[in-house]
């Protein structure tokens, strides 16, 4: 019994320890991590690259690579530069749109001759629309501001990726245990790589006819909303509301009429829903093994810990806890309550002893 509960104890000093240091290293860990992202997107860029048939010859790696990092530099900053301008603009109009969804409500109010009219700060704190715009700006701000140094950290990443395996390999003492470590990290990388290739597909998709959508009806700023969606579409279950609840707001004031709303409104409902819950769960499949609850969970932690960053990475990061805990007896508990069925599988390689 003693034993157990020092054991417990141990447990929960070192949670809250790796905790607090998540939090209080944000500044230094947020762009390394970003840094990995963009190594790993620049390496499978390159490998698709390399596929790419010129008759019987393929492209070599020392060509390919810096294709690939150029291709991704260039989308980013134009993402960038559009994403500030559009976002500096709308925060310009913020105030005046503020005042017209005040107008509506009030006449609203008026019309179904309530004793208490409606108000916007019944709805939404006074001043949040404009902190959220600025919110939104001061995080495309900092990645910008941190662009430079996630580019050296890329760029280290790629020069020193060769020796990588070798280095991984000499952590373990024997071959053996380097052997499950190898299994664990494939497994990982599996999982990761199609949860990352299909949720960046449908949210490109996602993206895409939301821009669409909103040119054809006319609402602005379609270009920024279309990349809000791509970007929300990693946020599990709330993104996909906060990717309609934003344009359907804005049409609500911009036009004057409800049609162009309803239009809006329905239109996106159906977008996030064809796609979020009959597309995507195909092509997803079971993979993946997480719970529901534990999802939500993990994106209150990781959002609390690294904000928007933490909440688009919610899901990889606990994927990888569930798969690592897997592999020890003392922690397959921890993976089976992580699990949507409680299936977990075997452990991988030689058996956890061995690790």
């Amino acid at each position: 019994m003693r034993s157990s509960l020092m054991s417990i104890t141990h447990a929960v000093v070192l949670v809250t320890l790796v905790g607090w240091l998540l939090v209080v290293g944000r500044a230094l860990l947020i762009p390394f991590v970003i840094a990995l992202i963009g190594w790993y997107l620049i390496s499978a860029l390159a490998a698709a690259i390399r596929t790419v048939p010129l008759g019987p010859y393929r492209l070599p790696n020392v060509i390919a690579l810096p294709a690939a990092l150029l291709a991704i530099f260039f989308v980013s900053t134009v993402i960038v530069d559009m994403v500030a301008a559009n976002l500096a603009e709308l925060a310009r109009d913020a105030p005046i749109y503020q005042q017209r969804l005040e107008a509506v409500f009030a006449d609203l109010s008026a019309r179904l001759d309530l004793s208490d009219p409606i108000e916007l700060r019944d709805l939404v704190p006074n001043g949040a629309v404009n902190r959220a715009v600025a919110a939104t700006a001061t995080v495309i701000t900092t990645l910008a501001g941190s662009a430079s140094l996630v580019f050296i950290y890329i760029i280290f990443l790629l020069i020193e990726q060769g020796t990588f395996d070798r280095k991984f390999a000499k952590l373990f003492s024997t071959p053996e245990r380097a052997e499950l470590a190898f299994a664990m990290r494939r497994e990982i990388t599996r999982s990761i790589r199609h949860y990352v290739g299909i949720k960046t597909a449908m949210s490109a998709l996602t993206g895409l006819l939301t821009s669409v959508l909103l040119t054809a009806i006319g609402l602005p700023y379609a270009a920024l909303f279309g990349f809000v969606a791509f970007l929300l579409n990693y946020i599990p279950t709330i993104g996909s509301m906060l990717a309609v609840v934003f344009p359907s707001l804005l049409s609500l004031v911009f036009f004057d009429d409800l049609g162009p709303f309803f239009a809006v409104t329905l239109g996106l409902g159906a977008i996030q829903f064809t796609i979020g819950n009959l597309i995507e769960p195909r092509l997803m499949g079971t993979s993946l093994n997480l719970s529901s609850l534990v999802i939500l969970l993990s994106l209150s932690f990781w959002g609390a810990i690294w904000g928007v960053t933490g909440m688009v990475l919610c899901v990889p990061l606990t994927v990888l806890v569930l798969i690592v805990c897997a592999q020890f007896p003392a922690a397959r508990p921890i993976a089976v309550l992580l699990s949507a069925d409680g299936d977990i599988g075997a452990p991988l390689g030689h058996g956890p002893e061995s690790l």
